[in-house]
Formats: C-alpha cells, sequence, structure tokens
C-alpha cells in the first residue's frame, strides 16, 4: 500500500516529477550554482535569473534553473 501512495506522490498534477517542481530558495539556488547569495539576490532582480517574487522572498523551480543553466552553456 505505501509503494502505490509513493508512487503516485511522485508526479504532481500537471506530471512533471516532484523534484523538477521543487521550489527552491536563495541558499538553496546558491549551493547548487556554487556562488554566493549576493549573486542569485543579483541574477534574479535583474530578470537574468528565472524566479519569482512572494513577498519580499524570492523562490526558484528547479526545472527553471536546470534549464537556465543547460541554455546558458549551449550559448558559449
Amino acid at each position: 500500500m505505501n509503494d502505490a501512495i509513493a508512487a503516485t506522490t511522485k508526479m504532481n498534477l500537471d506530471g512533471a516529477s516532484l523534484s523538477e517542481s521543487e521550489i527552491l530558495t536563495v541558499p538553496d539556488v546558491a549551493r547548487f550554482l556554487r556562488v554566493p547569495k549576493s549573486t542569485v539576490y543579483k541574477l534574479a532582480r535583474l530578470g537574468q535569473l528565472p524566479a519569482s517574487k512572494i513577498g519580499k522572498h524570492w523562490r526558484f523551480l528547479r526545472r527553471d534553473i536546470h534549464e537556465w543553466m543547460h541554455n546558458r552553456t549551449q550559448q558559449n
């Protein structure tokens, strides 16, 4: 029974896996990109990093950060 529940919760409503639709914070993104938090704030504020501001907090979708990194490596 638990396996069935686990299998159904691995996909969210739009069909994306939960890890892809995971919401990241500034420290999460900074660790992922291996840059200072100030760099993440700056890129988000300038619109160069895909982000949403909720109140005074920035939030990022893991999928968007992966795509952003992939597109940047394709440009170089």
